[in-house]
């Protein structure tokens, strides 16, 4: 599906500290955060892989013990990178919030108690989204013990990877400071947003958008993009993922397609490799072929929409077996090979 490699400028995102992967769900953002993130431990970095929506999906995927609300080691990477994981929730962050700003202590407690902390991030998600990518910012801005000799900060990760919420929420979790304008005009809550605003439009972080070669997770793509663009914030690539090569030449393909393959001649090729001339066989081979010829002209007509937004284009092959911890790894390799990050 993918045109030659040289037939595109290879994308480069060197100076970026912060990826964020969005999708529609059932795209495979999930994987191809956990992908990216070990494509960057790969390299000897320390990446952090945040999810924000209480799924468990990167435990899933790596097959790794469920994640806390606290930076957890997962695993380290041959070349001497490490991979952490966080699964931000909400609540406990505004526990953190509260007791940091407001020294709430047992009173914050007794407030988790009566439910209040369930209603406040409820009754108000620009709240709960501004505390929940707050954990990222602090993540992505917190500094190690010591300058490196080239004076340069010694981050606590070299690099955070946030798998963020699907595409038709994505824009408003990340415009933090408007989504809090009218809650909170001032204070730590107002002073967080605006701080995360900066960072994700400074050019350290970038969006990365996952989709299928289908109507409508392309077309979801698209609106988000779009939305990410006029809010002014930087979109990265476009991540499509399980996208399939052609298993017939393009003539055999139109053939196919329009129900014109030669069945004499493809009873003859089964014939040479040991198959019976059986014309059940054969009718269902050609079927197979024409389901498969129409699918290769959808997802051809789909990439080319893609290829249409003009970003970057990253494909990820298809995992005939699923996606477990090992093909993830697989799926890593695909990512490394096709930019420079």
């Amino acid at each position: 599906m993918a045109p030659a490699p040289s037939s595109r400028q290879r994308p480069a995102w060197p100076q970026v500290r912060l990826h964020v992967i969005t999708g529609k769900g059932g795209t495979g953002k999930t994987t191809a955060a956990c992908a990216l993130a070990l494509t960057l431990a790969g390299q000897g970095r320390k990446v952090l892989l945040a999810e924000v929506e209480a799924r468990q999906g990167i435990s899933q995927t790596l097959d790794v013990p469920p994640l806390p609300n606290t930076e957890t080691m997962v695993t380290r990477v041959a070349g001497g990178g490490e991979l952490w994981g966080i699964s931000v929730d909400p609540k406990a962050s505004l526990m953190e919030y509260l007791d940091l700003f407001y020294h709430l202590g047992r009173a914050g407690k007794a407030l988790e108690k009566m439910g209040a902390i369930d209603f406040a991030t409820t009754i108000a998600p620009g709240v709960r989204d501004v505390l929940s990518i707050g954990k990222v910012y602090d993540a992505t801005r917190r500094q190690g013990e010591r300058p490196r000799p080239d004076g340069s900060p010694d981050w606590a990760y070299d690099t955070v990877v946030l798998d963020a919420p699907p595409t038709g929420r994505v824009t408003r979790f990340l415009n933090v400071t408007d989504e809090v304008a009218d809650l909170a005009k001032v204070g730590p809550i107002r002073s967080q947003a605006n701080s995360v605003t900066a960072m994700l439009t400074s050019g350290t972080s970038v969006v990365h958008v996952v989709t299928l070669l289908e109507e409508m997770p392309v077309q979801e793509a698209s609106d988000a993009i779009g939305e990410l663009r006029d809010v002014g914030i930087p979109v990265g690539a476009v991540i499509v993922n399980q996208a399939r090569d052609p298993l017939l030449s393009e003539e055999c393909l139109d053939q196919a397609e329009a129900g014109q393959l030669d069945l004499e001649f493809l009873a003859a090729q089964l014939g040479k490799v040991g198959v019976p001339n059986d014309e059940q066989i054969v009718r269902g081979l050609a079927e197979e072929a024409k389901a498969h010829a129409e699918r290769m002209s959808l997802e051809g007509e789909q990439l080319a929409v893609v290829e249409g937004l003009g970003l970057p284009v990253l494909m990820l092959p298809v995992v005939p077996e699923g996606v477990d911890a090992s093909t993830v790894r697989e799926i890593a390799h695909s990512l490394a090979t096709q930019a420079d990050w």
